[in-house]
This record gives C-alpha cells, structure tokens and sequence, in this order.
C-alpha cells in the first residue's frame, strides 16, 4: 500500500484515499507513514524532499506534515458524519427559512456534502480482489467514482498500477448521458 501512495505522489496525485474495510490502516496510522516514508527514499531516492504526504486525519492533527499529497486513511465509520452534517446543514437552513424542503437536489447536497468533508471524492477507485463489492463506501461519494479491479494488493507492480491509470485515461464520462 505504501509503494502505491508513493507512486501516486511521483505521478502528481494531489489527494488518495485508502479504504479498509477492517480498519487496520487506521489502526496503523504511524506504522503506514514510517512505510510510506522508507518507500519514498527506496523508490525516489533523491527526489524524495520534493515530495511529502499529509494525513488527513480527524483524530491526530499532529500527524500532518507540508504537503503535496494527502492521504486519508478511511474505513466504514467515516463519511457518514458527513451526510449527517449536510443533513443538518440543510435542515438549519430549512428552519430560517433560507431554504424550502423542495430546495434540495443533487447539487444542493453535493455542495452541503463537499463543505463538511474537505476532500474530494474520488475519481478513480483500485478496488483490490476478485469481490465486486464496494463495501462500505458510501454511494454518493463514488457515485462519479470509476472503478478499476485489480486482482490483489499484494505484489503490485508499478506496471501494474500504471495500467489501472491508462485504463482511466481512456475513460469516458456521460454522467448518465
């Protein structure tokens, strides 16, 4: 995991999330950034200061460094505090009447949503094992989320994973078109 954080950081990525459905990366915290930093010296050797990743963390501000990438670290607790605040956004509005109930619409609720969570959704999704299963990301957040399978996390190679970016390169996006 900590080799694809560094080749997302060398490619120019700006934001990556990791989802595990366990936990564990959350759990681990300290023990993903001392891997993702002794990845970062094997893999861009000198170029290394150029490069620096931050943590996006709601529990451990003293986590974050200067940054080029940020990593958020999810699992299936996080986001839906999110559209609970949008929620209640909305419904504060409703209440001073700056907004009517019929106000709301797909681009009302992405904007409530983008204002609460500080991270974009994301655009691409390496979704590792043979399970087509999203499990436990929230549908709106992927809902213009292109989703590329990959048979296992283990043993990635960067060809393999610049194969997952041309395969999104050559995306199209109708958005229900």
């Amino acid at each position: 995991m900590a080799s694809l954080v560094v080749w997302c950081m060398a490619v120019g990525i700006s934001y990556v999330s990791v989802y595990d459905h366990n936990g564990i990366f959350k759990r681990n915290n300290s023990r993903l950034m001392d891997e993702i930093l002794k990845q970062e010296q094997e893999l861009l050797g000198l170029d290394c200061s150029k490069y620096t990743v931050e943590f996006a963390n709601q529990d451990k501000a003293d986590q974050v460094l200067n940054c080029q990438s940020t990593l958020k670290v999810l699992s299936p607790e996080d986001g839906k505090a999110d559209i609970v605040k949008a929620a209640q956004n909305f419904c504060q509005l409703v209440a001073q009447q700056q907004r009517t109930y019929t106000d709301l619409d797909v681009n009302v609720l992405d904007n409530l949503l983008s204002s609460t969570s500080g991270f974009p959704d994301p655009d691409l999704v390496l979704k590792f094992g043979p399970v087509d299963s999203t499990l436990g990301f929230l549908p709106w957040h992927i809902r213009l989320t292109e989703i590329i399978s990959l048979p296992s996390h283990q043993n990635i190679s960067y060809e393999d994973f610049f194969s997952a970016l041309h395969r999104y390169a050559a995306c199209e996006q109708r958005w229900g078109k």
